[in-house]
């Protein structure tokens, strides 16, 4: 269903922000170093009130080996009430989360089981290279008109230069 007033968890200003709830729940990049296995999210419980706090309650892997999980990040955040450009219908569900040597991005859903992501898209290097123009994803932001993320290299996945592809907030085609 459309989501018409902006996420609980999006606030207007940096101060407000600070006073939230503790996170109950956070997503780690796990990988293995010989690059046998495919890399995975592991989900760590954060509630000291819980009893699992401090240990892996979920684990999402990934298709593929050789990816390098990096800087990671929402689809949305407090951006998307940027008052010109406001966006309330997105929320804060999607973990977008970039493979800087395989230059493959991964979208993650975490609203069905937070403890559980469930792997919803792959955008492939041939995409990401020819829709944006880089490869090498870096660093994920989001933003009032859509999701930053940083890229180290050219399409050619050799030198740069990088730049900043832009994904769609609900699709996440690139832009």
């Amino acid at each position: 269903m459309t989501r018409w007033t902006p996420d609980p968890t999006f606030y207007p200003s940096p101060a407000l922000a600070a006073t939230a709830p503790a996170e109950k729940l956070a997503y780690v990049a796990a990988f293995d170093r010989a690059g046998q296995r495919p890399d995975a999210i592991a989900v760590l419980d954060t509630d000291p009130d819980s009893d699992s706090y401090g240990r892996v309650v979920g684990w999402t892997e990934l298709p593929n080996t050789g990816d390098e999980l990096h800087h990671f990040g929402w689809n949305a955040c407090s951006s998307a009430l940027c008052p010109t450009a406001p966006h309330p219908h997105v929320e804060r569900r999607y973990l977008i989360v970039p493979g800087l040597r395989s230059s493959r991005i991964h979208v993650l859903d975490t609203k069905p089981d937070p403890r559980r992501p469930e792997l919803v898209k792959v955008i492939g290097p041939e995409e990401l290279g020819k829709r944006a123009g880089y490869s090498r994803p870096h660093t994920v932001h989001c933003g009032p008109d859509g999701i930053y993320v940083s890229a180290l290299g050219g399409a050619d996945g050799q030198e740069g230069p990088g730049g900043i592809a832009v994904l769609d907030h609900t699709t996440f085609e690139v832009r």
